[in-house]
This record gives structure tokens, sequence and C-alpha cells, in this order.
């Protein structure tokens, strides 16, 4: 049915894209179909958070992509205070403000550069897998195609044809219906980057593209009618002065459009041969901005773990523990993006009041306002451990220094494991490099420390110890490697990958989109 060592993926949005990429530079041939024949400015997404950043940053794209929008190093709550960014730690503490096509246009520049394909205008028409592999059937320019895949990835939205060929329900609710979204010019314009407000009984947006246009998103619960309804620009006007206080002198509009918005999720997000990552896999409310966060760091969570398996180095459970990883993490945005919705929407001046001060008191007192912005940045997602797992087993690796003046978000470049060891361990390094060669980089910490740390291809911790008897801690080291790079190979086996895969997460290098590290 397939060739063993292929990848298909369904939706070139930012989740699909950015897993093709990855694919495509570790040398896995990778297939993207998208339903869309044209690459549309339409887009719903303007918050790049600062995991995301390190994501992309870890690939070497980042910088272009900061120099499409603006940061944001604080945000305004309900009743006037703000939630500091600028507190959080690594090398972006802020959002990036940009429109969601600018980051589909670098995501796709990486991934065509690395030799994916994108077929555009292609509908999928059916799915089927067995023990062997997958076939997507689709149709593109009027005629029936098939791709076959060792595995199939669905990335193709809340409307995913993939979910529904794979029989997977897609339980939950409506919370907004009719929600409005204009692009329109703004002769005054908020001073706020990004402006959001609620009443209690309506919402509004404001979110600039940076060439004079700006999003607006309303809401109005007194006036709900069916998504096939126009918009007519008076009710935007109206929703903008009752929550915002102003029009902003709102102008020219180009587009209009309702759409509702949901709290959805799989209950799994593999079937078989087949995976679900991004909006085909759970959707939210768009308050907090992190729907496109998610979805990508849904890809970069699968990407290494497909490569793995089709070198054959994954251990049985990998591919396994990507819904493991990522169901909880979607669940929690899920929820979390929902209670941010319901407490715009509180009715009353009492309880509107309660939130305010609440909020307010919350965004004052530094480790709380911490933990509220590290989660809706990604920051402080982690993984779950093991019982009795080091401390730092599951979470995000930060931007450490290395010794010779490199940093870890760049060695990770390759798409192999980072071990990171306490002291230049001449044992360790020539067991990481006989036997692990290809899958595993060993490099000495930049600092003095005694912990030694596995960094998986994502850049979050598999291991850790602070193990300082080098007989031992080279038995844990090794332990460590087996479980989660697979067994040791022979001598010289993967000499001849190791050369090929140097950067860009396993092939090949772009020296003209390198970032400084």
């Amino acid at each position: 049915m397939a060739r063993a060592d292929n990848v298909v993926i369904v939706g070139a949005g930012p989740a699909g894209l950015l897993l093709a990429g990855d694919l495509a530079a570790a040398g896995v041939d990778c297939t993207v179909l998208e339903r869309r024949a044209d690459v549309p400015n339409l887009t719903r997404a303007f918050a790049v958070h600062a995991r995301t950043l390190e994501t992309l940053h870890i690939r070497g794209v980042a910088d272009e992509l900061l120099r499409t929008g603006r940061r944001v190093e604080s945000v305004r709550v309900p009743g006037g205070s703000r939630l500091a960014l600028s507190a959080l730690p690594g090398r972006f503490p802020f959002v990036l403000v940009t429109p969601q096509y600018e980051t589909e246009r670098v995501l796709e520049r990486r991934a065509l550069d690395a030799g994916a394909r994108i077929v555009r205008g292609a509908e999928v028409a059916g799915l089927r897998q067995d023990g062997d592999g997958a076939e997507v059937r689709y149709r593109a320019d009027g005629r029936e195609a098939s791709a076959g895949a060792a595995y199939v990835v669905g990335a193709d939205g809340v409307r995913s044809k993939i979910r529904d060929a794979v029989g997977l329900p897609f339980p939950g609710q409506s919370v907004l219906e009719s929600v409005m979204l204009a692009d329109v010019r703004l002769a005054d314009p908020p001073e706020e980057v990004l402006t959001v407000g609620g009443s209690g009984d309506a919402i509004a947006f404001v979110a600039p593209f940076g060439d004079g246009w700006y999003r607006v998103i309303a809401w109005d619960r007194e006036h709900q009618v069916p998504d096939s309804d126009p918009v007519d620009a008076g009710e935007l006007r109206v929703v903008l002065q009752h929550v915002l206080g102003s029009d902003f002198g709102m102008g020219e509009v180009r587009w209009m459009s309702r759409f509702h918005s949901d709290e959805r999720q799989v209950p799994r997000y593999r079937v078989g041969r087949v995976f679900l990552a991004g909006d085909a896999a759970h959707v939210h409310s768009p308050i907090g901005g992190m729907g496109m966060n998610t979805g990508i760091q849904d890809a970069a969570n699968l990407g290494w773990k497909l490569v793995a398996q089709l070198r054959g180095s994954a251990p049985s459970w990998l591919l396994d523990s990507y819904h493991e990883e990522r169901y909880p993490v979607g669940r929690a945005v899920v929820l979390g993006s929902g209670a941010l919705l319901r407490g715009l929407l509180l009715e009353g001046r009492p309880a509107r009041f309660g939130r305010d001060v609440l909020l307010g008191a919350a965004t004052r007192i530094p480790p709380v306002a911490r933990r509220m912005a590290g989660l809706v940045s990604g920051i402080d997602i982690s993984y779950r451990a093991p019982r009795g797992s080091h401390r730092l087993t599951g979470r995000r690796a930060p931007d450490v220094r290395l010794a010779g003046g490199g940093h870890l978000h760049r060695a990770l470049r390759d798409g192999r494991f980072v071990l990171v060891v306490a002291t230049n361990d001449p044992a360790v390094s020539y067991l990481a490099d006989r036997h692990w060669a290809g899958r595993v980089r060993c490099v000495p910490a930049g600092g003095p420390t005694r912990t030694t740390v596995l960094v998986r291809p994502d850049g979050y911790v598999a291991w850790a110890t602070d193990e300082t008897t080098p007989e031992r801690r080279t038995a844990e080291i090794r332990e460590a490697l087996e479980r989660w790079c697979g067994p040791p190979a022979e001598h010289g086996q993967d000499q001849g990958r190791e050369r090929r895969e140097k950067s860009g997460l396993g092939g090949r290098a772009h020296p003209r989109r390198e970032e400084r590290g």
C-alpha cells in the first residue's frame, strides 16, 4: 500500500507546515495535501507566544518571523491592570503580534527548501490503512489521485476530513455563536497593539495586520444570527463603541464574515497509522491566542518521533507518547481559554468588579503573575514524568550556554538528542559518539553544574541525573540513551548518517536563514 519511509500531511496551516519542514529536513519523504488552491490572507491568529518562538528559533527561522510583527511585553487585562511578559525566562519575553499568514509563509518556505511537496487544491476523498501503511485518496485539478504513506497526519482543521475518515468523535459544544470578523481601516487606532474587552453582553478585539489594516472581532449577545447572514459594518461599530468606548474611526472594510467558536477535543490523537494535530484535534476560544501555538507544539512533539520510527530507532512506546503528552496539554488549553472567555462574559456589575479586583491583585503578585504568563505563553507547559524522575524531567529545556560559547537551542538544530554533560567526560563522549552517533550529540555544559541532562529534539528534558560518580553516571546515561534513542549501533553504523545530518533537524543546511545562537 505504501512506501516504508514517507508521510502524508493533510493541511498546510502552521501545524502541518512545521511538521512538513521537520520531516523533510530529516530526509523523510513528505507530501502535504492542502484543500485551498491559493494561499489566502485570511487570518484568525495574531499571537506567537514565547515557547513557539523558541521552537522556531531551534529551527533557525524565528528572526525572520520577528521582522514581520510587533513585540508586546505586557497585556492589559479586564479592570485595566497589566500582565507583564517581560519576566518570562528565555530570549523571547514577549508575545509577537503578527498575522497568521506570515507564520505560514515562513514555515512554508522552510518546508519547501527542505524538500517537502505541497499539493494545493487537493480535496481529500477517502482514507484507508492497514498494518503495512495508509493511503489518502484526493481530488485535484479535476482528477482523482492517491498518496500512499507509512503514516498520515491530519492537520486539516476543525472540519477535518481525516478525523472523520478514522471515525473519531469531536465532542464538545459551541460557546459563541455569530462571531463577527472584519478587516478594516481605522482612522484613530487604539494605543494598545492588542486590544480586547468584554462587557458581559459583548466582546470586542482589535489587532493590526501591520500594513494599515486591522482585524476586528466582535460578538453581541443580543444579536446572534446564523453564520451565513451578512455582517453590517454598523454592527461592528456598535459593539466596539459599547465594549471599548470607541469605534476608532472605522472606515473602509475589505472583508466581513461570521463564525462560531467551539470547545471540542478528540478522545484520541492516534488511530493506527493516523495522527491528528492542531485544530483537527482540539478547538477552543480564541481568547489568549493559544490555538495556533498549541498546534505548532503538537507538530514539534510529533515530528521527531515519526523520524525515529521511520529510521528504526524508536522505542516501542514512542509514537503512543504523542497522545499521552499532547492530549493533556490540549485539554488544559481548552479549559483555560474557556475560563478566560467566561471571565469576559460575566454578567452584572458586582461579578465584573470582583473579577477585576482579583485579576488586578494577581498581576501585582510576582509569583502568581509569572505563573499566569508562563501558562499562556507555553513556557511552563511540561510533560508528565515517571515517578522518581529527576525534577527537570519533562520540563522545557532553557537555552543554556554550552562549552565553547554555543547555546542549547542551536545545538538542537540538527534534530538529534543533545546530551549536556556536567563535565567533559571522555568516556561519556565516546559512548555517545560510538554507539548513538547520528542520534545523540554530546556536549559539555558551559558553566559549573552537577546535573547531566538528555534533551529531546523538541527541546524538552527526557532524562537528567545529579550523579557525580563516573561509573554510576555512565551506567545511568547508557540506560537513558537506550530507553529514549533506541539500541546502540555497531561502531560506524551511523557514521554516514551523522555526516549527512549536520543541520536543519537532520539534514539540509540553509545558511541564508541561519540565526545567531
